[in-house]
């Protein structure tokens, strides 16, 4: 089992260079990581991810954000339009968060596979909903929204005092080992805080917001509009309180 670790360890060094991926950003253990696993889900130095005013994007990777969850159903296909109930799993959730805001940022292997919170606030303990690793690939998010409602996920919700209770809902993909929370629940979080991470693989951070709650900045809802993702980096402004 170390020689696995040991070889698999080799490849961290031309992968980051093939992917543009400037470890000193990073924090890497004292001898080095032991596995390829244990770089992909790699801490970040907290100056490389500077946290933004207002409401900051919870994960590196690309960003669509739909000022109503129902404007969701111009973005992708026609028929997979996105079904809250059958995400969440709970009628008073979905009845929650309907006509509400909506964030989905995509995390590629390349990315970096924490996730952190958007605002500061109270936040509850996760719920659980068990599910597969289906692809999050763009080709197949637009043939089906129903990918997120068959995945396994973990949703949390962040009680804030300028944005309502933001829902945060942590979706498993493609090759996914596990999904691992690093919070302490019911616990006061500071922005920029980090909620967990994903250990190998694909994977999305979805975002849930109250209906009239944020405001979510122009050029994100102007480039989604347009059918675009829009690269992005943890900590960065999407919204502010409306």
């Amino acid at each position: 089992m170390v020689f696995k670790y040991q070889r698999s360890a080799k490849r961290v060094e031309s992968f980051a260079a093939n992917n543009n991926i400037d470890l000193t950003d990073y924090i890497v253990p004292e001898g080095g990581f032991k596995s390829f696993n244990d770089f992909f889900y790699r801490k970040i130095k907290p100056t490389a991810r500077p946290i933004g005013e207002g409401l900051v994007s919870p994960a590196d990777g690309k960003i669509v954000v739909f000022d109503s969850i129902e404007d969701s159903s111009k973005f992708f296909v026609k028929g997979s339009e996105f079904n809250l109930q059958s995400f969440l799993q709970d009628k008073q959730l979905a009845e929650k968060y309907k006509g509400g805001g909506m964030v989905i940022v995509r995390l590629a292997p390349i990315d970096y596979h924490r996730f952190h919170f958007s605002a500061s606030g109270t936040i509850s303990p996760s719920t659980l909903i068990k599910g597969h690793y289906y692809s999050v690939s763009p080709l197949a998010l637009r043939q089906s929204l129903e990918i997120f409602c068959q995945n396994k996920r973990e949703y949390s919700i962040l009680s804030t005092p300028n944005y309502g209770d933001l829902l945060f809902c942590d979706v498993g993909a493609t090759m996914v080992g596990s999904i691992i929370q690093t919070y302490k629940p019911n616990s006061e979080i500071k922005k920029g805080d980090e909620k967990g991470y994903f250990a190998f693989g694909g994977s999305t951070t979805v975002l849930l917001t109250e209906k009239g709650k944020v405001e979510f900045s122009e050029d994100l809802i102007r480039n989604t509009k347009n059918g675009v993702e829009t690269a992005i980096k943890m900590g960065e402004t999407i919204g502010r309180q409306k």
